[in-house]
């Protein structure tokens, strides 16, 4: 019984020696991985009848939208969709020059309340403003430049603007992967 107590005493002391030394301390706060980035020539504009590398069928679906027109096309893009009764307006922008601390700046600037996220590894945050409906914008760090997907559900307080903004920046940016 003895050199079985003996024996158990030398594992643990030898486990005990291989840990401690294995271990190492760091200074520093852990931060998440970042994207990359895609290919700095990457265009996110309007190109192949897309916007923010998205098809209007995508865009609906993302939003939960029975019916989707984009009656402006361009370096901004405006939608109009319908969810049941609520009429629903998103628009996407690309600033290929734009920096996410400069949209950060203007958003409060304008009485948003600002929440920051990381939306598929990109620095991002969400702006929420509510003057004529429920609306939020979420905006993300790309290279070059930001994404930004704002959405507002007209007329109306309720809903979460900021998840549906959210997925479709998020749509954006794994369409791009």
């Amino acid at each position: 019984m003895r050199r079985r107590v003996d024996r158990i005493a030398a594992a643990a002391v030898t486990v005990m020696a291989v840990v401690a030394g294995c271990t190492t301390t760091v200074d520093g706060t852990a931060r998440p991985v970042q994207s990359p980035g895609p290919d700095a020539s990457r265009s996110y504009g309007y190109v192949d009848d897309r916007c923010g590398l998205l098809h209007d069928e995508t865009v609906a679906e993302t939003v939960g939208a029975e019916h989707v027109v984009r009656p402006y096309s361009g370096a901004v893009c405006q939608y109009v969709l319908m969810r049941d009764d609520t009429a629903i307006d998103a628009t996407f922008a690309w600033f290929e020059t734009g920096s996410l601390d400069r949209e950060r700046t203007l958003a409060a600037d304008r009485g948003a309340t600002i929440t920051d996220t990381d939306v598929e590894r990109h620095q991002a945050f969400l702006a929420r403003r509510d003057i004529t409906g429920a609306a939020c914008s979420a905006t993300a760090a790309a290279e070059p430049g930001v994404l930004s997907w704002w959405v507002q559900f007209r007329n109306r307080a309720a809903g979460d603007p900021c998840a549906a903004a959210e997925k479709l920046l998020s749509a954006t940016l794994q369409a791009d992967m």
